[in-house]
């Protein structure tokens, strides 16, 4: 058998890759690949934290049975009690419910508690927003609290909180984004393998847009 050394250096090649195939393929010959990812969770300014994100909702499509086991980990990584700070969790619980809807369904009215706690809040709006881009119709309970947080003074909450509720085509939050319009304020989030940089008021309109259309 590979060594747990030798099988992180392989995991992170293949995630500064983003060869999210590969990936797959060694988890089907390894499962010690799926909890090896809930290592790089821990810092939200590397790249290969959010990549290692999106691999495990990868290896969950594949291997939904692997990352099932792990989820009493994130969640006990999100208790405040834990004194881990796993940053990544929420996000990862997001794009786990993302590619295996299943896994999460008992477990989404729990991201309301994430969206209250600061140190998850930021994760917790990536994750919603990835999840509402395929799932809309499972986030009833969850997007009013987001519609919420619209009201945050942090750029970072409100820039997300915008793009999640544009995904989720939440519609009651129009005014509210209509507030936002002169936000110019800077986000900083992940997105399609890279970090992009938009700003408040850019991810209201593009929420807007998503929920009235152009123009």
């Amino acid at each position: 058998m590979t060594s747990r050394r030798n099988l992180k250096e392989q995991i992170t090649a293949l995630l500064q890759a983003r060869d999210f195939a590969g990936l797959v393929a060694l988890a089907g010959l390894d499962s010690r690949v799926a909890p090896a990812l809930l290592q790089f969770l821990y810092n939200p300014r590397e790249l290969l934290q959010w990549r290692a994100i999106e691999g495990l909702g990868h290896v969950a499509e594949a291997y939904p049975r692997q990352v099932q086991k792990l989820i009493g980990r994130l969640l006990w990584l999100l208790n405040e009690d834990s004194g881990s700070f796993g940053w990544g969790a929420a996000a990862a619980l997001g794009e786990i419910g993302r590619r295996r809807i299943e896994l999460m369904a008992e477990i989404i009215p729990m991201f309301c508690g994430f969206l209250d706690e600061e140190f998850s809040r930021e994760s917790m709006l990536w994750g919603v927003g990835r999840l509402a881009e395929v799932h809309p119709d499972r986030l009833d309970e969850v997007v009013p609290r987001v519609a919420d947080l619209l009201a945050q003074d942090d750029p970072q909450v409100r820039g997300l909180a915008a793009r999640c509720l544009g995904k989720a085509k939440y519609r009651p939050a129009v005014p509210a984004l209509r507030d936002l319009l002169k936000d110019e304020r800077p986000v900083g989030f992940y997105n399609d393998g890279e970090f992009r940089h938009s700003s408040v008021a850019q991810m209201a309109r593009e929420a807007l847009v998503s929920l009235e259309g152009p123009g």
